[in-house]
C-alpha cells in the first residue's frame, strides 16, 4: 500500500491531472505494490536485497517518498499557490542556492537544462534539485550512524546472505569476502559518479523526446527523484556490502584459531 501511494503520490497533488495519465499511474502503482508484496511475502525473494535487514529498505522508501512529496508540493506551488507551497519553495530555493556552486551536481542539472527554460523553470529546478540531493545526503548519513552506533545488521538477528542478496551467488567463483568488497568499491563508485552522469544523459535524451522535464511537472519529479534517488542506493548498497563482508571476516576469525598461540584468535 505505501508503495503504491509512493507512485500516485505526484497525481493527487498536482492539479488538472489527465484521466489518461491517471489509469497509468493506477496501473504502474498496482504493479509495484504486487512486486513489493510478492517479495516480502515469498520465502525466495529475487529482487528485493536486505529484505530482513531493517531499516535499510525503510530508509531507502522514506527518502524516496520525502523527495516525491516535497517535489510534488513544489510543482503544486507553481500553479495553485498556498502557505506550504510558498513555505517550500522558499526552503528549496534557499538549499538550491546553497548547493548551486561552481562543479556541483545541481549545477550540472541547471547545465542540462535547455536554452529556452525560463528564470522561473531554472528556479524550481534548482529548488527541486537542491532539496533531493540533501535528502539523499542526510539518508546516507543516518544509515551510516545507524551501522555504527547499532552494530547493523546484527541487531536485526542472525544474518542470511542468500535471503539479503538474493542476486549475489556466494558460489560464482572465488573468495566471497573479496567479491563483496569489489562489488562493494564499485557501487561506492557508482553512487559518486552519477549524480555527474545523469544530467549528461537526460541532456542527451532531451534532444530526443523534447522538453518534457521543464513542460511537465510529474516528468520533472520522477526524474529529480530518481537522479538523487539511485546514487543513494548505489552508496548503501555499496555501504552495506561492505559491511557484510566484516561481518564474514569477523566470522571467520572467530572460528579459527591457532594451536601455536594457546587457542588465541589470529588475525
Amino acid at each position: 500500500m505505501l508503495v503504491a501511494v509512493l507512485v500516485a503520490t505526484p497525481s493527487l497533488l498536482l492539479p488538472a491531472v489527465s484521466s489518461d495519465t491517471s489509469q497509468i499511474v493506477v496501473l504502474v502503482g498496482m504493479a509495484c505494490a504486487v512486486l513489493t508484496f510478492v517479495e516480502y511475502a515469498s520465502v525466495y525473494p529475487s529482487l528485493v536485497e536486505f529484505r530482513d535487514a531493517p531499516p535499510f529498505n525503510r530508509i531507502r522508501f522514506l527518502s524516496l517518498f520525502l523527495t516525491v512529496f516535497l517535489l510534488s508540493v513544489l510543482a503544486r506551488g507553481m500553479v495553485v499557490p498556498n502557505g506550504l507551497t510558498l513555505f517550500m519553495q522558499a526552503v528549496g530555493a534557499l538549499i538550491g542556492y546553497a548547493l548551486d556552486f561552481p562543479y556541483s551536481p545541481v549545477r550540472l542539472v541547471l547545465l542540462s537544462l535547455p536554452d529556452t527554460a525560463t528564470a522561473a523553470q531554472i528556479g524550481q529546478i534548482r529548488a527541486a534539485s537542491g532539496m533531493a540531493y540533501l535528502i539523499g545526503l542526510l539518508a546516507i548519513t543516518f544509515f551510516y550512524l545507524i551501522l555504527k552506533l547499532h552494530n547493523w545488521p546484527s541487531q536485526s538477528g542472525a544474518f542470511n546472505v542468500w535471503i539479503n542478496l538474493p542476486t549475489f551467488d556466494p558460489t560464482a567463483g572465488g573468495d566471497v569476502v573479496d567479491r563483496l568488497k569489489r562489488d562493494a568499491r564499485v557501487n561506492l563508485a557508482l553512487g559518486f559518479l552519477l549524480p555527474f552522469m545523469i544530467p549528461a544523459i537526460g541532456k542527451a535524451a532531451a534532444e530526443l523526446f523534447g522538453n518534457a522535464m521543464i513542460n511537465e511537472p510529474q516528468t520533472m519529479i520522477w526524474m529529480v527523484s530518481l537522479w538523487a534517488f539511485l546514487p543513494l542506493s548505489l552508496f548503501m548498497r555499496g555501504i552495506a556490502m561492505s559491511r557484510v563482508a566484516d561481518m564474514i571476516l569477523q566470522m571467520r576469525r572467530r572460528t579459527t584459531a591457532d594451536p601455536a598461540t594457546g587457542g588465541l584468535l589470529t588475525t
